[in-house]
């Protein structure tokens, strides 16, 4: 059926008539200039793809409506406009497709159907692990190491770059993902098919929405949601509240960009916006530049709205001609914002669009601080840090406390690391990484780093030896400026040299500490410290040894480096004594904003994108000599302990499975608050005593060889037995920390993979019980396919994550939430009960069940299916199985 609104199209330029646009202000509709530019951008998609099939009128007249309706769950279709993966979401992504092929071929349909009509980049960043540091070859060796490791899941990911079509790889040593997409993917309008249209993107990974900095609208899916969107299935949402975030006045001159977001993030998780889109206005943006936004936007997740949207300005324009893009698109890029109205000037109060609720935050408010011990929300100032580990130390065991007794706060240990004898105590600093896109893409933190350490080596300031100090760049324009502005040499002499390109410390990517750290942390039951410029810090992410992680900006992370510890007032304590005795306080090499500015001004031009974008895809050697297959079915190597032929369709048949109620199931695990992707299926390192490393192992492999389980999210007999598999999970059926829980027919305490074998072989099915935010943090599909495989039927919690929800959705898990008011404690659930979960015949969307426990007690909860397509997904176990019906019919 032809586009009912297809009245709206004309050209941007009436000299190129074949280049056309839906001009929404033909829709001569009031409330059009009232909407919140993001909302704005959902309807232009809506208006585009209308073809009264998956995108209807009655959706553009709803969205349309967004005032009226955006309280009422009405659930409207968006196709954005490409999709963005990283290698860890992207290996399972080609592997499900791999296997999709497979199975359209044996229900008889053409398996080339499987393949990405939405356009798709997949950029190689989250295999670079930190092995080698403080020397100059660190970056080479490093990247030796990641093709040794990681050339069989290359070799699978380029034959995918050949066998599928509109899929683009950017080959490793080439940047972090969400600055690669900021710097060079992003084209804020496209120009595809003949027609301009705004740019969008969904990622799998939850800091997609680091672009949202630049005005497209982006936002983290899970990689089950993002599969169906390559094949062309519009996501299906829930119209969402926007909440207007207002910014006034200038920021202090010692405030950096992380230190606004850090305030943001807890500002906002107070507020509550998780599921909701917030939206950025007022005179402050104006005082923000483009990489400043983008790190407000980037952490995103971390406060729990769906995006966080800068709407394009002139200072947006003049991001993308910085940047060295074509100024001929740049050109008509601006033309055709203002054609659709979607050009802001934030200091223009009249262009402010309608919002759910309003928030404001004074950027002047803002002071230096950092965030942690566990939760990136746990915002400190820098002149509490000190008071405040040291309450963590001895408070309760929690986000915010580690429960050491009294007497032991001050312990120390003594170790002789390089032929020199040191010391560590609680709060010693043993990893300094300025690391992850959040901060590394914007030149003014990264500048004020190199600065700091300039005058900190000129002052006579050291960083002690056996600290992992570490830099790695978002791509190579950093490297290019901070060599050019001479400030590079200054990093090295503190051990920040280039280790690689690439998320490392920020995903856990640390690498080993050196062995008589380790053993001096172990022997003094020690709470060290990893400081980092990432994003996230739960509990068992960044490293095994660092029970406590602080989020700082690249300046904080040189000065945290210098004096060792955090139990230091920065106000008060000097960062050391130099040579000739004199102390050296962190202000008297705090670079000022002026001179940074000046830096900035003078070395980070277009020249320097140009040259390093115009071969980013040619540029590695290593992976230009990747031999991979050419057939368009993967052929499974059966001794690969990295890419396997996963069983999610095993046995699957064109004819639907009605839904069984669940009986008498047992609860694997049972959960407190904020249980994070890490903690159900983490990424770092693989511990040698695992079912993981026991499979490997048994498959022949040294533990040298092990890798991470990011790394080996294409084999899912290795995930499968890493799910749960966090050496800091808490589980109340179990005393301590620790991936165990408890076999209940044995009573036996087991690994949680051979607890939910035993209970699988007796055929007895499996939930979780859990408290609030079940879910949160990375965008980690296999946190669902994890659980899946392991016999999980259903979760019952208290709330979720977004992503999760989602993702739990596309594999056919139920997600149950606990009604109003209710939770495990009010209803008196210890989880040694066994569940039966009424599946009724006809089910509606949101809709209340009913669960019975053998002791003979029954309450209702709410099933999460939150829209019709989801309960489509799950009549289909799933949406991979409903698009491969869909695709063999």
């Amino acid at each position: 059926m032809s586009n009912p609104f297809e009245r709206l199209v004309e050209p941007l330029d009436p000299k190129q008539p074949q280049k056309k646009f839906f001009n929404l202000s033909k829709l001569e509709d009031a409330r059009y200039a009232c909407l919140p530019f993001s909302i704005r951008v959902l309807l232009e998609a809506a208006v585009r793809n209308c073809d009264e099939f998956l995108v209807k009128k009655a959706d553009v007249e709803n969205i349309l409506n967004w005032k009226a309706v955006q309280h009422k769950n009405v659930e409207v279709p968006f196709k954005p406009a490409r999709v963005i993966l990283q290698d860890f979401t992207g290996v399972p992504a080609v592997v499900d497709f791999a296997a999709m092929r497979d199975a359209v071929k044996k229900l008889g349909g053409d398996p080339e159907k499987i393949n990405p009509v939405c356009p798709a980049d997949l950029v190689i960043d989250h295999s670079i692990q930190v092995d080698f540091n403080r020397r100059s070859d660190s970056l080479q060796k490093n990247q030796d190491l990641e093709f040794e490791r990681n050339k069989e899941r290359f070799e699978f990911l380029k034959w995918g770059s050949q066998a599928f079509k509109n899929m683009r790889i950017i080959p490793p040593g080439s940047g972090i993902i969400h600055q690669v997409n900021l710097e060079y993917l992003a084209r804020v309008v496209m120009d595809q098919d003949g027609y301009y249209y705004p740019d969008s993107v969904v990622g799998t990974d939850s800091h997609t929405t680091m672009i949202d900095g630049l005005g497209v609208l982006g936002w983290g899916v899970g990689g089950i949601e993002a599969e169906a969107v390559m094949l062309g299935q519009p996501i299906s949402m829930v119209l969402p509240e926007v909440v207007g975030y207002k910014l006034l006045g200038n920021p202090q001159p010692l405030v950096t960009s992380t230190d606004i977001v850090l305030t943001i993030t807890k500002h906002l998780r107070q507020v509550g916006v998780v599921g909701k889109f917030v939206e950025f206005f007022g005179p402050g943006v104006a005082q923000l530049s483009i990489a400043d936004r983008a790190t407000i936007a980037n952490m995103c997740p971390e406060y729990g709205a769906t995006t966080a949207f800068f709407p394009v300005d002139d200072i947006s324009i003049g991001y993308l001609i910085q940047t060295g893009r074509d100024k001929e698109k740049v050109t008509c890029t601006k033309k055709y914002l203002e054609a659709v109205g979607m050009l802001r000037d934030f200091k223009n109060s009249s262009q402010d669009p309608d919002f759910t609720q309003v928030v404001e935050l004074d950027l002047c408010s803002v002071v230096p601080c950092c965030s942690g011990p566990k939760r990136p929300q746990d915002k400190v100032a820098v002149s509490d840090m000190k008071n405040d580990f040291e309450t963590c130390l001895g408070a309760k065991q929690g986000f915010k406390g580690f429960q050491i007794a009294p007497d032991h706060h001050n312990s120390r240990v003594k170790f002789n690391f390089e032929g020199r004898d040191f010391e560590l105590g609680h709060g010693s600093v043993v990893i300094a990484a300025i690391t992850s896109c959040t901060n590394t893409s914007n030149p003014s933190v990264m500048l004020g780093a190199g600065l700091l350490a300039k005058k900190a080596v000129e002052a006579g300031l050291t960083v002690r030896p056996y600290i992992k100090t570490s830099l790695s760049p978002g791509s190579g324009v950093v490297t290019y400026y901070l060599r050019e502005s001479g400030v590079m040499t200054y990093l090295s002499q503190l051990g920040f040299d280039v280790v690689g390109y690439g998320c490392m410390t920020c995903i856990g990517n640390s690498g080993p500490l050196p062995e008589p750290v380790v053993n001096a942390i172990t022997q003094g039951d020690l709470v060290a410290v990893g400081v980092l410029s990432g994003n996230r810090n739960f509990e068992g992410r960044v490293h095994p040894n660092t029970r406590a992680n602080y989020l700082a900006s690249p300046p904080l992370v040189i000065a945290y480096a210098i004096a060792g510890t955090v139990r230091i007032d920065f106000e008060k304590e000097p960062l050391g004594i130099n040579a000739s005795g004199k102390k050296i306080f962190l202000k008297d090499i705090w670079p000022t904003r002026n001179e940074i500015q000046a830096v900035e001004r003078q070395f980070v031009i277009p020249g320097m994108f140009k040259e390093v974008y115009q071969k980013i895809e040619t540029v590695n050697k290593a992976w230009n000599a990747l031999d991979a297959p050419s057939d368009k079915l993967y052929t499974w190597n059966p001794k690969s302990t990295y890419i396997k032929s996963p069983p999610f369709f095993d046995g699957l048949t064109l004819a639907l499975q009605t839904p069984k109620t669940i009986e008498d199931a047992y609860v694997l695990l049972n959960f407190g608050d904020s249980v994070t992707t890490d903690h159900i299926s983490p990424a770092g390192n693989i511990a040698r005593n695992s079912p993981a490393a026991r499979y490997l192992t048994s498959r022949g492999l040294t533990p040298r060889e092990f890798n991470s389980y990011g790394s080996r999210r294409g084999n899912d007999a290795v995930m499968a037995r890493g799910t749960f598999a966090n050496i800091r999970l808490v589980n109340k059926f179990i005393d301590k920390q620790g991936p165990q829980t408890i076999h209940f027919p044995s009573g036996e305490t087991l690994d949680v993979f051979d607890a939910a074998e035993r209970y699988r072989q007796a055929g007895h099915p499996l939930i979780v019980l859990a408290g609030k935010e079940y879910g949160t943090g990375s965008s980690r599909d296999w946190a669902a396919k994890g659980p899946f495989l392991l016999g999980v039927k259903a979760v019952l919690a208290e709330s979720y994550e977004r992503i999760h929800r989602s993702n739990l959705v596309g594999m056919g898990v139920i997600p149950l939430q606990y009604l109003p008011g209710e939770d495990a404690g009010t209803l008196g659930l210890t989880g040694q009960e066994r569940y039966t979960i009424i599946i009724p015949e006809k089910l509606k969307p949101q809709m209340n069940i009913q669960i019975k426990l053998d002791t003979g007690k029954s309450f209702e909860a709410i099933m999460r299916f939150d829209t019709d397509v989801e309960l489509t997904y799950f009549y289909n176990g799933g949406i991979l199985n409903y698009m491969i019906r869909k695709m063999a019919s």
